[in-house]
C-alpha cells in the first residue's frame, strides 16, 4: 500500500518537473533576449530538474540514493541562480545590452 502511494507521489513529482522543464525549453525558444532566456532556463529548469531528483529520492526507498538525490537538488538550488547571474554580468560586460523595452538598467553607469 505504501509503495503504491510513493509511486504515485513520485509520478506526480515527475510530471510537474517535466512541465517546468518544458516551460524552460519554451522560454528559451520564445523569449526575446539573452537575459530573459537565461532567466527562464535558470529558474524553471532548476525547478524541473530538482523535482525530478526529489521524485527519484521518493521512489528509490534507499537511504543512500535519497541522500544523493537530495544533495543534488540542494546543489542545483545553490549553483544555478548564481551561475546565471554571473553569466548575465559577463554578457553585459561583453557588450550584450538588454532590449530597449527594459526600462530599468541597474548595470548602466550613471553620468
Amino acid at each position: 500500500m505504501l509503495v503504491d502511494i510513493l509511486a504515485y507521489v513520485a509520478g506526480a513529482l515527475l510530471i510537474v518537473g517535466a512541465f517546468f522543464s518544458l516551460a524552460a525549453a519554451i522560454g528559451i525558444l520564445r523569449l526575446p533576449d539573452l537575459y530573459t532566456r537565461m532567466h527562464a532556463a535558470s529558474k524553471a529548469g532548476t525547478l524541473g530538474s530538482g523535482l525530478a531528483l526529489i521524485a527519484i529520492a521518493v521512489f528509490a526507498m534507499d537511504g543512500s540514493v535519497s541522500m544523493r538525490a537530495l544533495a543534488g537538488f540542494v546543489f542545483f538550488l545553490l549553483t544555478a541562480p548564481i551561475s546565471a547571474h554571473l553569466l548575465a554580468k559577463a554578457a553585459y560586460a561583453a557588450g550584450y545590452r538588454p532590449l530597449d523595452e527594459m526600462h530599468v538598467n541597474d548595470l548602466e553607469k550613471k553620468k
